[in-house]
């Protein structure tokens, strides 16, 4: 199997590197298409490496366009010129829809994907949609590339991205902010920085792992946690005050509708 990486940013990095990394592919089976030479030097022994969407693209099993969604038109022409019906496109672009893939490519197999910041060390979770004309054995192919980068999930309905990418492709920035007020929050309290950082990033990695080893739901973990009368209870008093999950719910919901913008611009 030979796979074109079209756009090697951080996410087109993290694939060619997974893909290395988990032995699915060899370097003579992996084209890297780059936009600035800049981009080179981080790439080399990962897979041929062109500036420009050519014959080589065209010769592969899968196509994977990783540009940004305001670069579309500049590499769409290109694409168009050498995909072949039998190659499958996938696109982690946001907010670009399948349809209008397929309009502007000129080209029906095509898969649509959000994968979010965790994968690039192999940690992150992407769903994905495909189109119609996708065989199983196609369907199937993409799911184990996307596996190698954390987990992937498929959506029968493809306009539940908008929903994913304001969940975790968006999250990872969520999560970072609730750390770093956490982290300051410590430092106001007169702890160093050092002190404050190992405190709450340690803090949160045991916590996941608690919550993902547990018998028991988040709500259930919080109330073992929280004594009456104690400091954990002081704690949530200011966050139900505040609307904290409230919050967090309306900026999830404003970032699903900017989702939904940009999928119908």
């Amino acid at each position: 199997m030979k796979i074109a990486i079209v756009g090697c940013g951080n996410m087109g990095h993290a694939y060619a590197r997974s893909f290395r990394k988990y032995g699915l592919l060899g370097a003579d089976e992996l084209e890297l298409v780059i936009r600035s030479e800049d981009r080179r030097a981080q790439l080399e022994g990962l897979g041929r490496i062109s500036t420009s969407v050519g014959t080589t693209v065209g010769a592969c099993d899968l196509v994977i366009l990783a540009v940004k969604p305001q670069d579309l038109q500049t590499v769409a022409k290109d694409l168009a010129a050498v995909l072949r019906d039998d190659q499958v496109l996938l696109s982690i672009m946001a907010g670009i829809t399948i349809p209008r893939l397929q309009e502007v490519l000129k080209h029906r197999t095509v898969v649509r994907a959000m994968p979010n910041a965790p994968a690039q060390i192999g940690m992150g979770i992407t769903a994905y949609a495909t189109g119609a004309e996708l065989s199983m054995l196609q369907t199937v192919m993409v799911e184990q590339l996307l596996n190698s980068t954390g987990r992937a999930v498929h959506l029968e309905d493809e306009s539940h991205l908008d929903a994913v990418t304001a969940l975790s492709g968006s999250g990872p920035a969520y999560f970072f902010k609730i750390v770093q007020s956490m982290i300051d929050a410590g430092m106001e309290l007169g702890l160093a920085p050092h002190v404050a950082n190992a405190l709450v990033k340690q803090t949160m990695l045991g916590s996941y792992h608690l919550m993902e080893h547990a018998d028991r739901s988040p709500e259930e973990l919080i109330k073992a946690v929280m004594s009456k009368g104690g400091t954990t209870e002081a704690a949530f008093k200011v966050l139900a005050n505040e609307d904290l999950g409230g919050v967090l719910q309306r900026a999830i919901g404003a970032a699903c509708a900017r989702s939904t913008e940009l999928s119908t611009s």
